[in-house]
């Protein structure tokens, strides 16, 4: 059963789970639309494909870690932190993917694209507790 920190965050993200929509229906716009220049930059149509996958895979392992992190054998801060980490990264990722090539004339990434660097070690160091929460469990 779900913590009620758990189920407020879930429905928090079920309702972001739009904006990651609205994300895809943007690139098939760009994608489509020949005059919109999106084609003619490859670094940013690659970081803004990048972009979109990490926001909504992030977002649904954001769902299915709220399933464990109450079953997991951690103190509170901990949980509290593995709630708050994969949303996080799923918030830093994409946008330094984003950011970092806003122009369409960018030739190579601004520096935005550091913040990939972040949301990775805040992202694994989430689902790293996690999993040893969950095998501390079984002990």
């Amino acid at each position: 059963m779900l913590s009620q920190e758990s189920r407020r965050l879930a429905g928090i993200l079920l309702v972001v789970l739009p904006t990651v929509m609205y994300g895809g229906v943007s690139l098939l716009m760009w994608l489509t639309n020949p005059d919109s220049g999106y084609m003619q930059n490859p670094l940013r149509q690659n970081l803004f494909r990048a972009g979109h996958a990490h926001a909504g895979v992030l977002l649904v392992l954001s769902l299915v870690a709220l399933r464990y992190v109450d079953e997991a054998h951690l103190p509170e801060g901990w949980k509290r932190y593995v709630r708050a980490s994969i949303p996080s990264a799923a918030i830093l990722l994409p946008t330094a993917y984003f950011l970092s090539v806003l122009s369409p004339h960018a030739t190579a990434p601004k520096e935005f694209i550091y913040l990939a660097y972040v949301g990775a070690v805040v992202l694994a160091i989430g689902v790293l507790a996690l999993g040893v929460g969950l095998l501390r469990k079984n002990t």
